[in-house]
C-alpha cells in the first residue's frame, strides 16, 4: 500500500483520514497543528496523541522533510540561500531575504524547469519533476526553523513555472495560508509566471488574493520569443488580456518582471514601447539587472541604460522600480547553486545518471 503524503493534505482531509482510522474529531487538530505549526520531522514528535495513534500514522503515512545540502550566506545582504535535498535524491533552492517588512522565502515549485528561458540556469538541464504541496512547504518550514524567526512572506520564484504545476501549487497556497498552520497572508505571497495564458485565467478564479507576477522582459513578441520560447505558443496580447482578467476578478494589482540584457531589450525605444503597452494596466514595472550565468552570453545592462529606461517608463506614468540585488556572492540567481552543486557531484562520480543525480 502507498503511504499517504500527510502534510499535502488539507484540514477536511486530515479530519476523514483519522475518523476513517476510528479517532475523536479533535485528534485532526492535534494533527494538524504537529505538522504545520510546530513543525515536527517525525510521528514520534507528536507527544500529545496516543502511542498506537502514532504508529498507525507511521504505518499509512509519510511525512515530507527536507536535508539542508547546503547553506550559503551572502557576506553583503545577509541572504541565505539553502540547497535542500529531497527524499528523491534531487535537489532544489530556496532562497532567505531579509527586508524592512520581514523575512521573505523565496521557493521553488519544481526540479528544474522546461520553460527554456534563455537567461534562467534553472531551465538548463530541463525538467526533472514537480514538486508536492509538502515540498514546497517544507521550504519555508525549514528556512522559518533554521532562520530562527518567521517567515512572513512568499515569492514562488525559484526554479520551476508555477502554474506548470498547478495543482500542487493552488494546495500548498491554501495550506500555507491557513489559520490553523503557519497563517501567512495570501496578501503577503506572489506566484510568478512566464505567461500561461490558460494557468492566469484559471488561476483568477481560485479566490486566492495573491500578487501576480509576470516574467515580460520583452515590449514585443519578436524580441520576447527570442528570450522565452513560451512566448511562440502565447503571444503578449493574449497574455495581457489574461492579466487584466486577473485584476478584474481579484482587485490585486500585478508585477511586470524585466530582465535588461546589454544590446537586447534594453534601448530607449523599447522602454517607449513598453510604457505604451501597459498603459492602463494596473501594476508595475520590476527592472531586473540580468544575473550572468556562464553557460549563456547574456550580458548586463549598464547603470546609464538602467537608469535612462526606468526614466523613460517613469516620465510616461508606468510605476517602477529597480530590483534590489540581493545574494550576489553566493550564486544568488535562480538555478545556479542547484546546477554547481550537481556539476561537482558529476566531477566526484563520472558517469552518474540522472536518477542519482544529488544523492
Amino acid at each position: 500500500m502507498e503511504k499517504i503524503d500527510i502534510k499535502s493534505l488539507s484540514f477536511p482531509e486530515l479530519e476523514q483520514l483519522l475518523a476513517g482510522m476510528g479517532e475523536k474529531p479533535y485528534r485532526a487538530g492535534q494533527v494538524y497543528g504537529w505538522l504545520h505549526q510546530k513543525l515536527v520531522t517525525g510521528f514520534g514528535q507528536m507527544g500529545n496523541l496516543p502511542r498506537k495513534l502514532r504508529e498507525r500514522l507511521e504505518e499509512s503515512c509519510f511525512l515530507a522533510v527536507l536535508e539542508t545540502a547546503e547553506v550559503k550566506v551572502s557576506q553583503i545582504d545577509h541572504t541565505y540561500k539553502y540547497l535542500f535535498r529531497l527524499a528523491d535524491g534531487n535537489v532544489i533552492e530556496s532562497v532567505k531575504m531579509e527586508y524592512r517588512h520581514g523575512s521573505s522565502a523565496c521557493i521553488s515549485s519544481q526540479v528544474g524547469c522546461r520553460m527554456g528561458c534563455k537567461f534562467c540556469a534553472s531551465t538548463l538541464d530541463g525538467l526533472e519533476r514537480n514538486l508536492t504541496a509538502s515540498e514546497m512547504l517544507e521550504q519555508v518550514y525549514r528556512i522559518q526553523e533554521q532562520g530562527g524567526g518567521r517567515v512572513s512572506h512568499i515569492v514562488i520564484m525559484g526554479s520551476g513555472e508555477p502554474f506548470d504545476n498547478y495543482e500542487n501549487v493552488v494546495r500548498f497556497l491554501r495550506l500555507v495560508s491557513d489559520e490553523r498552520g503557519l497563517n501567512i497572508s495570501l496578501r503577503n505571497i506572489t506566484v510568478s509566471t512566464c505567461g500561461i495564458v490558460p494557468g492566469i485565467r484559471r488561476f483568477a478564479g481560485e479566490g486566492l488574493p495573491v500578487t501576480l507576477a509576470l516574467s515580460l522582459h520583452a515590449p514585443n513578441d519578436k524580441v520576447r520569443q527570442t528570450l522565452m520560447p513560451v512566448a511562440k505558443r502565447y503571444p503578449l496580447e493574449e497574455v495581457l488580456a489574461a492579466c487584466r482578467e486577473y485584476f478584474e476578478k481579484t482587485g490585486r494589482r500585478l508585477t511586470f518582471e524585466y530582465s535588461l540584457v546589454k544590446g537586447v531589450n534594453d534601448n530607449p525605444g523599447e522602454a517607449a514601447a513598453l510604457a505604451k503597452l501597459l498603459k492602463g494596466l494596473h501594476g508595475h514595472v520590476n527592472l531586473i539587472p540580468v544575473n550572468p550565468v556562464r553557460e549563456r552570453e547574456f550580458i548586463r545592462s549598464d547603470k546609464k541604460a538602467i537608469h535612462e529606461f526606468k526614466g523613460i517608463l517613469e516620465r510616461a506614468g508606468i510605476a517602477v522600480t529597480i530590483r534590489r540585488e540581493m545574494g550576489q556572492d553566493i550564486q544568488g540567481a535562480c538555478g545556479q547553486l542547484r546546477r554547481s552543486f550537481l556539476k561537482k557531484q558529476e566531477d566526484r562520480s563520472p558517469g552518474l545518471g540522472k536518477e542519482n543525480e544529488g544523492g
